[in-house]
């Protein structure tokens, strides 16, 4: 582009040239004649254009609060390695697979003469066993044939014949074999192409991925019930873990959320982040403490009482820390860091209790509300000093119960799974499929937190449901 005269059509077109980076030397010199505040123009224009262009490539570096499921995972950093070291103490009883309790069959070995030089062998009594276990070459489902009579009651005037138990109605796969598959993708995070796989090559069993679909869609109608009374038990509970994850609904935007303890695991998938899914999850007042991260929308929650994740904290502590080197802020870390450890530390005394060390509590809470008042020029203290004025009434719940963590981690390890299945299975596409899949995960996930066998309990109560009409009570 020739520019020989300065004019503000002229200047118009070289700041144009200059954000889409077609700028020349010649051009860069017209356009410094123009003055100060056209070259100010010219650099903000610029300016803007690359924090578009590095925020569209996901490279702008994140806030410290900004949640961990909204980070590009190419953006994040290496993992730091690992300190210590593997295995157990030096010392420690060995640990060892149990010996099986049944041997199905036994075969002798012996030698024929030596291996080394071919010459005969002397007999001795020295011998020793080795168990091995394994499973079957071939291993082929079981198909039965049920012949079933149809008579007539001549004071009902109708026919009537026997119930299956072994099958849903109309359905020619048993319910062990959908009690299975279930777990293997809701409760082990196994893909539909994989579960048909296995059993193709494995099991020797032909299904399709609609086939299984349907089947796991009419198990989740059954069981239903059960989803309902999880969600009641964990609404009554004492306390409560609770985190969120993004998920997606044919391609929609959606949010798989998490209600947990150490006997119940309630998903939900819902279109909101916000205070709408939890006030439709707490139908009614929380009476327990709820622990969650600093995610606003849990103060929606009317809990009697909360407990914020201070692991969460004490992250965004370090985050900070490689980016502000202030001495305002290295003083108030500081402090904050030792003030949340040394909580922890008295939590995990073994003699702790909340009656026998109130008087320690009590200190640590007067140590907090003085930190939390200072006043601070540093923005990234001042926004730490706010949060700590917001949340200070909740941070050392966990002294006053034995019960209650300092952390959230139960919460996020019952989510994993559910995480890891977004990104081989890419969520649902359906809400059908959505509601399936809750179902079906706080089921299995459940029942192995309570210490059953996920596919044998759901077994035996479709034999129940068939047979009588109703389904048995979610087994405690």
């Amino acid at each position: 582009m020739q520019v020989t005269t300065v004019t503000p059509t002229a200047a118009r077109d070289l700041i144009r040239a200059a954000v889409r980076g077609e700028l020349t030397e010649e051009e860069a010199r017209c356009l410094a004649r123009f003055g100060p505040e056209v070259a100010a123009f010219t650099f903000l224009a610029i300016s803007q254009r690359i924090a578009e262009l590095e925020s569209r490539d996901g490279n702008a570096q994140p806030s410290p609060s900004t949640p961990s499921g909204m980070v590009p995972v190419y953006t994040k950093p290496n993992a730091a390695k690992r300190r210590k070291k593997l295995g157990a103490k030096p010392g420690h009883e060995g640990v060892r697979r149990v010996r099986p309790a049944k041997v199905d069959q036994r075969k002798t070995h012996r030698l024929k003469s030596c291996p080394d030089c071919g010459q005969a062998l002397q007999r001795c009594r020295r011998a020793r066993t080795r168990t091995i276990e394994d499973i079957p070459e071939v291993i082929e489902p079981v198909v039965t044939e049920h012949t079933i009579h149809r008579d007539y009651c001549a004071t009902c005037k109708k026919h009537v014949e026997p119930v299956v138990p072994d099958a849903m109605p109309k359905a020619t796969l048993g319910h062990r074999l959908i009690a299975l598959t279930g777990w293997f993708h809701y409760g082990l995070g196994l893909t539909i192409d994989q579960i048909v796989e296995v059993l193709d090559h494995h099991l020797q069993t032909k299904l399709t991925s609609g086939g299984l679909v349907d089947a796991w869609r009419r198990l989740a109608e059954v069981i239903e019930a059960w989803y309902e009374q999880i969600g009641e038990e964990a609404r009554s509970s004492a306390h409560l873990h609770a985190d969120e994850t993004g998920w997606r609904v044919n391609g929609v935007t959606h949010w798989l959320w998490c209600f947990t303890n150490d006997r119940n695991c309630y998903y939900m998938i819902e279109r909101s982040r916000g205070s709408p899914a939890l006030q439709e999850f707490f139908t009614d007042e929380f009476e327990g403490v709820l622990i969650t991260d600093f995610w606003s929308a849990y103060e929606s929650v009317c809990a009697e009482d909360r407990q914020y994740c201070l692991v969460h904290l004490l992250r965004e502590l370090e985050k900070v820390d490689e980016r502000n080197d202030s001495p305002e802020w290295r003083a108030f870390a500081k402090k904050l860091r030792r003030l949340l450890r040394d909580g922890i530390r008295l939590r995990k005394r073994p003699d702790f209790s909340p009656e026998t060390h109130r008087g320690r509590v009590d200190r640590l809470n007067k140590r907090l509300a003085e930190l939390a008042d200072a006043e601070h020029v540093d923005g990234d203290t001042r926004r730490l000093t706010k949060r700590l004025r917001r949340y200070a009434e909740y941070l050392f719940t966990f002294l006053d119960y034995d019960h209650v963590p300092f952390e959230n981690n139960f919460a996020e390890r019952q989510i994993r799974p559910a995480v890891i299945l977004r990104k081989s299975s890419q969520s649902n596409r359906s809400g059908q499929g959505a509601a399936t899949q809750a179902i079906l995960m706080s089921v299995y996930r459940t029942l192995k937190l309570r210490g059953l066998d996920p596919t044998k309990t759901v077994t035996e109560a479709l034999r129940t449901y068939v047979t009588t009409g109703k389904l048995p009570p979610l087994p405690a």
